[in-house]
């Protein structure tokens, strides 16, 4: 029984090192002034779209990962009794995968109404089904075992970043670093026992350069065939270069597999990438290093400013990738996600899982609308700026003009109406600074000192008639330095 405790003990202090992986990282700049220049480029567009697709939106479930064998909540399902069998329908799905709706330039103009400036698409996800046109592979949307690869659209990477590309978008290639359907990776030889490569990259180095090489070559291709790529978006940060490989933890009377060393020869493959596109910023997620250009913290918000480039990769509604009766994000909670992750100096990256006929949820059109309609009033309180101190208090966020402006946005509660004083603490307004409330025209509030920061009325006239039911903007044309 102790060494079961010694083992769950284990198991505990492995995933809360993962749940744990970007508030607790290590950030290590690109040295390239020109990469540098990049990421403050990205830090000012904010907000863009996440989109996870493939054969698996058929069937409505997480998209890969239920064919990993791993006793997990998000891996195999209950209703599994034959996990080899299972597996085979899964890998069928791109033999019945035919998305006749597919129409990328509505999706790329919806999201350009709703003041999304980049899109991250998934060209392969972990189950290595590939949306785009490789030659290294016949599991493919355009390969032929696929009903969809004689429409003309069935290079749907291409389509999508063209347009997307057409509505001033930058463009994010999502990539998965493991690939299960690969017999470099998943070698046929052994059954795989979770997530990771299931031989020892030490023992056979020939079939793992094979991998190396084929991920390579993958990645290339996106860089040589798609068009300008902004950002590479890489994931499964299992698979990197472990220097303590092959050690174990000792447990007492079990044998725990060894870590492998899975070195997909990063640096290389960021070279290589840069001598196509050379100003392309490169998200190695969850990997310490200068290839990891910006951290991602994975659907969940961090609590406090993080003082180097980050994202938060938010679920709009229902899961990563389509699922049936998906619930959406209410709006309100949407932009108040977007305002509270912009004053703590990061971008909201927010995911929408087509479906299996290519179209979105109806209800992502709506929210995205809302979210549009909020930023066209407010959005210079949003783009270009930086963090101000103290960030946050209550129902208030605190953005900084790259002018020496200053935003205030009040989060407002459904109904809420605006208090009758409004105090700020932190920094001050300059003095002969104006105060105005954005999409509020001709509007001016009285401010104050007080103490370490400011305070200004609002009155009963100023507070009818709101802009936003969602949130409020006001501006300080100048803060003291």
């Amino acid at each position: 029984m102790r060494s079961l405790n010694l083992i769950f003990l284990f198991l505990i202090l492995t995933i809360f090192k993962v749940s744990a992986q970007h508030e607790g990282q290590t950030y290590i700049p690109d040295p390239d002034p020109l990469i540098q220049e990049r990421i403050d480029n990205w830090q000012d567009i904010k907000f863009g779209l996440l989109m996870h697709w493939g054969p698996y939106s058929q069937w409505g479930i997480v998209e890969s990962w239920s064919i990993c064998p791993e006793d997990e909540g998000w891996c195999v399902p209950d209703t599994v009794k034959d996990y080899v069998a299972y597996k085979k329908q899964y890998e069928n799905l791109g033999k019945t995968f035919n998305p006749v709706k597919f129409d990328p330039e509505k999706w790329a103009t919806a999201a350009k109404n709703a003041g999304m400036k980049y899109v991250v698409f998934t060209t392969k996800h972990h189950d290595g089904f590939c949306m785009f046109d490789s030659k290294y592979t016949d599991y493919k949307i355009t390969g032929k075992d696929c009903p969809f690869h004689t429409n003309p659209k069935a290079d749907v990477t291409k389509e999508i970043f063209n347009a997307f590309r057409n509505q001033g978008l930058w463009i994010g290639a999502y990539f998965s670093k493991p690939d299960w359907h690969s017999s470099d990776y998943w070698w046929p030889h052994f059954p795989p026992l979770d997530r990771n490569v299931n031989y020892d990259p030490a023992k056979y180095p020939e079939r793992w350069n094979n991998f190396v090489n084929y991920t390579h070559n993958q990645v290339m291709e996106i860089c040589s065939n798609y068009g300008k790529i902004d950002l590479l978006w890489f994931d499964g940060g299992w698979v990197q270069k472990h220097d303590t490989a092959g050690l174990i933890p000792k447990l007492s009377g079990f044998k725990v597999n060894k870590l492998f060393n899975q070195d997909i020869k990063m640096d290389e493959l960021v070279t290589k990438i840069r001598s196509k596109q050379p100003d392309a910023i490169v998200v190695d997620r969850a990997v310490e290093g200068k290839n990891q250009n910006y951290l991602t913290p994975e659907n969940m918000v961090p609590e406090k400013m993080l003082p180097y480039p980050w994202e938060s990769c938010i679920i709009m509604g229902g899961g990563w990738s389509f699922s049936y009766n998906a619930k959406m994000k209410p709006s309100r909670e949407m932009i108040h996600m977007l305002a509270d992750i912009v004053s703590k100096g990061g971008n909201l990256l927010l995911n929408i899982g087509p479906g299996p006929d290519g179209t979105w949820y109806d209800e992502a059109y709506d929210r995205l609308n809302d979210i549009g309609a909020w930023l066209k009033i407010n959005g210079e309180a949003i783009y270009s700026t930086r963090p101000i101190a103290p960030y946050l208090d209550g129902k208030l966020r605190f953005t900084h003009g790259k002018d020496g402006s200053a935003y205030i946005i009040y989060l407002l509660s459904e109904n809420e109406k605006l208090p009758a004083e409004i105090k700020v603490k932190g920094f001050v307004p300059e003095k002969g600074a104006r105060i105005t409330m954005s999409g509020k025209k001709g509007s001016s509030f009285n401010w104050k000192s007080d103490g370490a920061g400011f305070k200004f009325a609002v009155s009963e006239s100023q507070a009818k008639s709101l802009p936003s039911q969602y949130a409020v903007v006001f501006k300080v044309s100048k803060v003291a330095k």
